[in-house]
C-alpha cells in the first residue's frame, strides 16, 4: 500500500496555522491539544503533532512519542477534570481504518463506568459548552 501525500490544507493543518478557530487546551514544542467539536464524551480531546503526517503509518518516531506523551498528560487531566473512572484513546489510519481528517491525531476521552460513548453523528457541540470543558481541563493541568 502506498500512502497518499499529506494535504497541507486539511482542517487540522489550518487549525495549527491558526487559520481556523479551535478550543486549544494545551501546547508544547511538538504537540497541540484541542477540543473535539463533535465530542463522543464530555471533555473529548484531540492530540495533534505539529509536524505534518497523515497518520500512524507515516508519522516520525519522535513526533509519535511526543503525541503519546501528551496523550498521557491529557488522560490524567481528564480523569481529574471530569472525575472519570478511566479513559479511551483512539487513532484511526486511512479510510479503511475509519480516518476522516488526514492529519495524525489521537482522540482522548474521559470515561465513566456504565456510560457508553455517544455516537458520532456529525453534529457540532455547543461552543459555550466546549469552552467550559476546555477551561476545566486547563485548570486540571495546572493542579
Amino acid at each position: 500500500m502506498s500512502t497518499p501525500a499529506y494535504d497541507s490544507n486539511n482542517i487540522f493543518a489550518k487549525i495549527l496555522r491558526e487559520e481556523m478557530p479551535s478550543h486549544k487546551v494545551y501546547e508544547d514544542d511538538k504537540t497541540v491539544v484541542i477540543m473535539d467539536i463533535m465530542p463522543r464524551a464530555d471533555g473529548h480531546l484531540l492530540v495533534l503533532p505539529k509536524a505534518p503526517s497523515r497518520n500512524i503509518l507515516d508519522i516520525g518516531e519522535d513526533d509519535l512519542a511526543a503525541v503519546i506523551k501528551t496523550a498521557k498528560k491529557m488522560a490524567l487531566a481528564l480523569v481529574k477534570a471530569f472525575d472519570a473512572d478511566g479513559t479511551t484513546l483512539t487513532q484511526f489510519s486511512e479510510p479503511a481504518g475509519g480516518q476522516v481528517v488526514f492529519h495524525t491525531h489521537v482522540h482522548v476521552m474521559p470515561r465513566h463506568k456504565g456510560v457508553e460513548l455517544r455516537p458520532h453523528t456529525g453534529k457540532m457541540a455547543d461552543n459555550a459548552v466546549l469552552a467550559e470543558h476546555a477551561e476545566k481541563i486547563r485548570i486540571a493541568l495546572k493542579g
